[in-house]
């Protein structure tokens, strides 16, 4: 497998593939992703966009990230904006990248494919500061969860739901530049 950064145009030159890994990957109903398509195809035209995939010898899609510049407008951004404090705002949404989306393939997990995507996906992005939602999820079984925590996320919104979602969600952050692999 290899990792490889994608342009706007590659990520929607691949849409249905990225479609199918992100249904997957969440356990989401194919109707439910007609209408992700037509979100995410929208994202590639976002400030600072930058995205990653990973790809099979022979090609196929095993996973992706993308993300971008967290700004006033953004459906996520004004959803957790409202939601935090005047001091949360200044620390975490001044000089904000927005990780958006980080999949990979149910059969592709488990051999490190995340970690280099959002290694990858942060070591491109823009800002001083990233933020990201997850489902809330017990921690010590959720691979997404640990990944997060190896990179040094801590919590910035907890039991957090969005509009149209009965799921809570927790927002996470950290910092950036990542240290080096090595620190």
């Amino acid at each position: 497998m290899r990792l490889v950064p994608w342009k706007p145009d590659d990520l929607a030159r691949r849409l249905d593939d990225v479609v199918a890994v992100y249904g997957e990957a969440m356990g989401y109903r194919p109707e439910l992703m007609e209408a992700r398509r037509g979100i995410i195809a929208t994202h590639v035209r976002r400030s600072g966009f930058r995205a990653v995939a990973t790809l099979t010898t022979d090609g196929q899609l095993a996973g992706f990230g993308y993300g971008y510049v967290s700004g006033a407008g953004q459906w996520w951004h004004d959803q957790v904006r409202a939601a935090l404090t005047e001091e949360q705002r200044k620390t975490w949404l001044t000089d904000c990248f927005e990780v958006v989306e980080l999949h990979v393939r149910p059969a592709a997990q488990g051999h490190g494919i995340g970690a280099r995507q959002l290694r990858a996906l942060l070591a491109m992005a823009q800002g001083s500061t990233t933020l990201l939602s997850t489902p809330e999820a017990d921690e010590q079984r959720s691979r997404a969860w640990r990944l997060y925590r190896r990179f040094g996320f801590v919590d910035v919104l907890r039991d957090f739901h969005f509009p149209g979602d009965e799921r809570a969600f927790a927002v996470l952050g950290r910092e950036l530049p990542l240290p080096p692999p090595d620190a």
